[in-house]
């Protein structure tokens, strides 16, 4: 039976991932830096930016689904004026890396990699190092498939959450497409598994709205009442920061099903 090394395994993609594929009866080893309570997979202990653990975690792997990253803006929920100038490439580039020099001695079949649509024009300091680890694995001699997805739903949650001390939001009137996690996982499990290799079609939410409208029915959920200040910003700008829409695979859940979701009562505002 082929077994399954998920990097990122315990993130909010990976344990999407991860359900799916103990659902449908794979054997699934989750690489971690600590053990997680489910007893359905296997728990490999290590840390992709030391490669602490790495190579055991390999053994015996035919298909690994990378899914690590590391986001300071994500962990964080919000943008520091250092995001504009650099972001920690010890996962994402050293760690890739690693990981797919790994995979070829230990006779990985199919490489996985999970990245993000729009990198090619961001700007950003994350971007551009998400951007560096997919063209390594782009060039790996590896059985190699990329598959690109928006900006999760979760994060445009915690992004947004952020702001609910502020009486006056500034939002781009940029339009996006983001994505739930739970659709990406699907995606995923459809390209793991059928055979084909290469660069798959990207993946997005299944609307394309503006951050506006996107801002106003995260506050209509949360029971918010803030001023909207809408923010024009060039194409150029706009790609340059991440907000493109994605032209592939959509996803079926919409923001608004999301977000009552997490939020089944509306709270009143502070």
């Amino acid at each position: 039976m082929t077994l399954t090394l998920v990097t990122g395994g315990t993130g909010h993609l990976g344990r999407d991932i991860v359900d799916r594929l103990s659902r449908a009866g794979h054997r699934v080893r989750v690489f971690a830096r600590s053990s997680g309570a489910r007893t359905d997979v296997e728990w490999a202990i290590g840390d992709l930016a030391t490669g602490t653990g790495l190579r055991e975690a390999l053994r015996d792997v035919d298909l690994v689904i990378n899914a690590a990253t590391y986001s300071p803006i994500a962990r964080r929920g919000g943008i520091r004026p250092i995001d504009f100038f650099r972001s920690p490439s010890a996962v994402d580039v050293e760690g890739t890396a690693r990981l797919l020099s790994l995979s070829g001695e230990a006779g990985v079949r199919h490489f996985l990699h999970i990245s993000i649509v729009g990198l090619d024009e961001a700007t950003l300091p994350y971007a551009q190092v998400k951007l560096a680890g997919e063209r390594l694995v782009r060039a790996s001699a590896l059985p190699w498939s990329v598959v690109r997805a928006m900006p999760f739903y979760h994060l445009l949650d915690k992004l947004l959450s952020g702001l609910a001390w502020f009486p006056v939001w500034p939002v781009p009137t940029t339009r996006f497409n983001p994505v739930d996690t739970s659709d990406v996982a699907d995606h995923i499990m459809n390209c793991a598994f059928d055979g084909q290799r290469g660069e798959r079609a990207e993946i997005g939410g299944p609307e394309t709205l503006d951050l506006v409208a996107l801002a106003r029915e995260h506050q209509n959920a949360r029971g918010l009442h803030r001023t909207i200040l809408p923010i024009d910003l060039s194409e150029a700008k706009a790609r340059g920061m991440g907000f493109v829409v994605s032209e592939g695979v959509r996803g079926d859940l919409t923001w608004a099903d999301w977000l009552r979701s997490r939020y089944p009562e509306a709270r009143s505002a502070a």
